[in-house]
Formats: C-alpha cells, structure tokens, sequence
C-alpha cells in the first residue's frame, strides 16, 4: 500500500526558513516522478516542484531560488528546503508521485498524494 506522509510544517516569521519531509513507502522514491504542491486557503492547489528518478529539477517560476526539492532514495524520503520565506507562502504543503516518468516537469497526472503539512508565515 502506497502512503506519503508529510511532516516539518508550522508557524514560522518571513524570513526564516523552512525544510519539509515526505516520507514514502509502498513504492520505490527511486523510481517515480516526485513533487511538491501547495493550496492556500480559498485558492486552487499548485505545483511548486518536481524531481526525476535521476535528481532533474523543476520548479515553478515564483519560487525559483528560494525553493529546494530535494529526496534521499536510501531513507525514501522527499524533501522541500523553504529559504526566505514569505508570508504568501502560508498553505497546506503536499507530496506526490507518480510513475509517468515522461512528463515529470508537468504537475498533472500525479497516482498518489499525501494528506499535507501546514505551515504558516508571519510578517
């Protein structure tokens, strides 16, 4: 059985950072396409990064150079470093996979999900 479980949210100021684990099982984390995903409150949920089986990169364009994806295939587990973090930010923090290797860099089509994190920003 696939599970995805989040951990590492809170309530933090701007301007500090923020690393979230996803821990992974049922599945090799070395072999799917995995992503992070965020959804505030009254908007719709957004991809922020992706990672290929091989450690290839994407994220989306508002949190280039503060977002890190990142994954430990030996512990399966994903994660997301939050560098200067802003209150915009605040929102429930989801991971994802999925096996369709091919569009890694595109958000849609993800097979599981986990139940999120939240983390909240103050100004």
């Amino acid at each position: 059985q696939v599970q995805l479980v989040e951990s590492g949210g809170g309530s933090v100021q701007a301007g500090g950072s923020l690393r979230l684990s996803c821990a992974a099982s049922g599945f090799r984390v070395s072999s799917a396409c995995m992503g992070w995903f965020r959804q505030a409150p009254g908007k719709q949920r957004e991809g922020v990064a992706t990672i290929t089986p091989d450690g290839s990169t994407n994220y989306r364009d508002s949190v280039k150079g503060r977002f890190t994806i990142s994954k430990d295939n030996a512990k399966s587990t994903l994660y997301l470093k939050i560098d200067s973090l802003k209150p915009e930010d605040s929102a429930k923090y989801y991971c994802a996979a999925k096996y369709d290797l091919g569009t890694c860099r595109y958000y849609y089509g993800m097979d599981f999900w986990g139940k999120g994190t939240l983390v909240t920003i103050s100004s």
